[in-house]
């Protein structure tokens, strides 16, 4: 029997630390290798203990924004996910810009934190539904901002970034269209590498100015 998804928790509220990696343990395919407070933790156990994921807070000694860039440097592979309860779209692009894979609100029941971290540890990245629509109409983006920008991609990877842009994770695009999971995958990969893009949220926003482009010829 595999252990499942390691996991360790990092937030300086040792109530809804312990409360997460309660909630976690308790589903199957999770195991908490580890806990922490401060950013020094984190970067301590990403160096030392590599978990699949690392849960951490944004608002926390040391500041857990400062961790990301130090624990990359050691550990690329690392995936990491922002949980907190900031919903500042300049801490959602510096998490993203910075390396982190996913993006999460803390009034996440522990069901869906547990199949968004399942997403992650599979390769996927996440952006909380609603912080990602206000990124859409709030941010400026550095992507290509021209329709030509569109026109490398081919009608199938055109329609799964639309899905995407709509706020679907990979597992319900492929529902949507009739294709494995890592076909979609696949797509996406190559949509970013087109685009020039680093992440699902730059590629939707490429999609919206392209299209708002379009619009005003």
């Amino acid at each position: 029997m595999t252990a499942g998804i390691r996991v360790a928790v990092i937030d300086d509220h040792p109530l809804f630390r312990e409360g997460v990696s309660r909630s976690l343990s308790e589903i199957d395919g999770f195991q908490i290798v580890a806990e922490g407070g401060t950013r020094d933790d984190a970067i301590r156990v990403a160096e030392t203990l590599q978990p699949d994921v690392l849960l951490m807070d944004i608002s926390m000694p040391g500041g857990g924004l400062n961790a990301i860039l130090p624990i990359l440097a050691t550990v690329p592979s690392q995936k990491i996910v922002m949980l907190t309860v900031s919903e500042s779209s300049d801490d959602v692009t510096a998490a993203l810009n910075s390396g982190a894979k996913g993006y999460v609100l803390k009034g996440v029941g522990s069901r869906a934190l547990a199949e968004i971290i399942r997403s992650v540890a599979a390769g996927e990245s996440y952006v909380a539904p609603a912080l990602s629509a206000r990124l859409l109409s709030s941010r400026s983006s550095p992507a290509p901002k021209t329709p030509s920008a569109l026109e490398a991609l081919t009608a199938r990877e055109l329609q799964v970034l639309q899905l995407v842009a709509s706020g679907l994770s990979n597992k319900h695009v492929a529902r949507q269209l009739d294709l494995h999971e890592k076909t979609v995958k696949h797509h996406m990969t190559q949509i970013m590498a087109k685009l020039g893009v680093a992440n699902r949220t730059e590629a939707a926003i490429a999609l919206r100015d392209a299209t708002d482009g379009r619009g005003n010829q």
